[in-house]
């Protein structure tokens, strides 16, 4: 029945359209604080370009709940599915339910569009009006009203539940909610593991809450970051293929893309992914220790200035950094092929050694 509902697909949908606004918001957000801005109080009085950026970034995080919740409505219902999942995030602004009733919201009402779609039945002449018209006004109107007095307060209560835990916690609880958020964040390279744990911080983001995100963006630089130093240190660990994936996934990490360490990793999936995994786990949970917090999802390197305690995230990444690597050094078998160091051999026929099979 859930593989039926394919949840993780109109989530995935909702992220991707969710995403840009987010990133584009909090850099916004970041430069303008860069730049000594604030939030404008009062538009008939002067403000600074400054001031002007903040609040242009403030406006794009107001609008990341009903994104989400139009996306996910969209992807289940098509287009008559966007007005009527965009008021649904809209209401779960408005009542506190946050980014988790947005996500509600939008599922429910994608669903109710879905099933209108597929049995109301109206005269030939009104069907014209049925996407533009009578399927969003409806489910609007029911599923809204299910918002306001039914669905959203146990989300609200939830959502504030949530919110104050993590803002409670202190000293050793708030290391280990680092460990596992890092450990998931670095777990699969992207995978589903790591969509969880992004879309759980950044769902916390729009609730103020900026550790995780700065967790999340730590466990993403610590794979690449931990095994091009192993390399440095073993390069005998390393083909002469894997080093040069290594020279690609490394400044792909810098800009926080995790994905580049996969070749290197499917080569010894074991190895790599508990090195890398325990790696960003230590490495978040000291950037939670030290309320290291990030109040914008991704860029990796470029975005640091803007993070709350930027000192403790780069000490906190440098900790992983040499775990991953220090445990890849002493775990790692050396490369099979002693030839692919030999930078003057060119003549290594990669046909002999069934890299494609040992890759599946």
């Amino acid at each position: 029945m859930l593989k039926k509902l394919q949840l993780k697909k109109h989530a995935m949908t909702g992220i991707s359209y969710m995403l840009p606004l987010v990133v584009t918001a909090g850099l916004l957000i970041a430069i303008g604080n860069l730049s000594g801005g604030s939030v404008i109080k009062n538009y008939k009085e002067a403000y600074s370009i400054a001031d002007a950026l903040v609040s242009l970034g403030v406006f794009g995080m107001g609008l990341i709940v009903p994104v989400i919740a139009g996306a996910i409505s969209y992807s289940i219902a098509d287009r008559p599915g966007i007005a009527p999942g965009l008021m649904m995030g809209l209401i779960a602004n408005a009542i506190g339910a946050g980014f988790l009733g947005g996500m509600l919201g939008g599922y429910i009402v994608g669903y109710f569009v879905q099933y209108l779609k597929n049995n109301l039945k109206v005269p030939v002449w009104a069907q014209g009006l049925m996407p533009m018209m009578i399927l969003p006004l409806i489910s609007t109107m029911i599923v809204g009203l299910l918002m306001f007095y039914v669905i959203g307060t146990p989300i609200v209560w939830l959502t504030a539940t949530l919110t104050e835990v993590l803002k409670g916690l202190q000293g050793g609880s708030r290391f280990i909610f680092g460990l596992g958020m890092g450990a998931m964040a670095a777990f699969d390279f992207g995978g589903p593991v790591n969509k969880v744990a992004s879309l759980f911080a950044d769902g916390l983001l729009v609730e103020g809450i900026y550790g995780p995100e700065a967790v999340k963006i730590l466990a993403s630089m610590v794979p690449p970051f931990g095994v091009a130093l192993s390399w440095i240190i073993a390069r005998k660990k390393y083909s002469k293929e894997e080093a040069e994936n290594i020279k690609i996934a490394f400044p792909m990490g810098v800009a926080m893309i995790t994905e580049g360490v996969i070749p290197i990793a499917a080569r010894d999936p074991i190895r790599v992914i508990a090195a890398c995994s325990i790696g960003a786990a230590i490495g978040g949970g000291f950037s939670m220790l030290w309320n290291v917090g990030s109040p914008v999802p991704s860029g990796g390197m470029f975005i640091v200035p803007a993070m709350e305690n930027p000192i403790g995230f780069l000490a906190a990444l440098s900790i992983g950094t040499v775990i991953t690597a220090a445990i890849l050094v002493l775990t790692k078998k050396p490369a099979a092929d002693d030839s692919f160091f030999d930078e003057e051999d060119e003549s290594v026929d990669l046909s002999e050694l069934n890299i494609t099979d040992q890759i599946r």
